[in-house]
């Protein structure tokens, strides 16, 4: 089968922290070259789209905005959808969730109490307090919708470190206030989809890959792709011999040079 659409995840796979991992601006250009199309699918909200346009272009992989579904983007998308532009919005998160939010129209507050809050959006803060969870628990106490970028418990730092994700932060919100919070990203379908929609590729014509069990390859097998299974990041040869059936992907590879 030829597969059209390659979707790759970020952390872990392209890169890890600021260094780029090997082979993945040459595996990137060589597909580009075969008449591929080339997106970047991540659960990581802590940057702007314009960020990682950035950080892969100084990579040797340049990218445009559209190149990139975040779980920050995908979150806002569907808060589009749901009429809440214009809404009040309570974010413990970083620059990528408030710009997606602001962009779409979104009141940002920082005081609840004062102002209210229709939504507590919640991802990757690396700036996280004690008093922001204060401010989440009592916009969600009082009537505020929970809504999670991503519970991704950790993720791949540089210098092969494994550190606290969004999901930390969610789950310390989540059980203050007892309210289980909807989550937007992998391995919730919802920005899968988006993207698909948007390349105009159906899900056996496209291949993820990505290096967690848990978000990777189990979204990539409920929409249908193909899935591929990259050692450079979260999951290691001994997680992948004890995963259940539906988290195990179609292959697996060591580095990006074998896709």
């Amino acid at each position: 089968m030829g597969f059209r659409l390659f979707i790759f995840d970020l952390d872990g796979v392209i890169y890890r922290g600021e260094e780029a991992m090997p082979y993945a601006a040459e595996t990137v250009h060589r597909l580009r070259q075969q008449g591929k199309m080339v997106r970047f699918l991540t659960n990581n909200s802590a940057l702007t789209r314009e960020a990682y346009v950035r950080r892969l272009t100084g990579m040797g992989i340049p990218c445009e905005e559209e190149d990139f579904m975040t779980s920050a983007y995908a979150t806002a998308l569907y808060l589009q959808s749901q009429g809440a532009s214009a809404k009040r919005v309570f974010i413990v998160g970083e620059e990528g969730i408030h710009e997606e939010l602001r962009r779409i129209g979104m009141q940002v507050v920082t005081d609840p109490e004062e102002e209210g809050a229709d939504y507590v959006v919640a991802g990757i803060d690396r700036d996280f307090t004690y008093d922001k969870l204060r401010r989440a628990h009592y916009a969600i106490q009082h009537g505020a919708l929970f809504i999670a970028t991503n519970r991704d418990a950790t993720y791949p730092a540089a210098g092969g470190r494994i550190v606290p994700g969004g999901g930390a932060i969610v789950a310390a919100i989540q059980t203050c206030t007892g309210v289980e919070p909807l989550v937007i990203g992998k391995p919730n379908t919802y920005s899968m989809e988006l993207l698909l929609r948007r390349c105009g590729v159906s899900a056996d014509e496209a291949v993820l890959v990505g290096d967690r069990l848990d978000t990777d390859v189990l979204v990539g097998k409920r929409a249908g792709l193909h899935t591929v299974l990259v050692l450079t990041g979260v999951t290691d040869a001994e997680a992948l011999r004890s995963a259940p059936a539906e988290m195990l992907p179609e292959r697996v590879i060591h580095n990006l040079a074998e896709l």
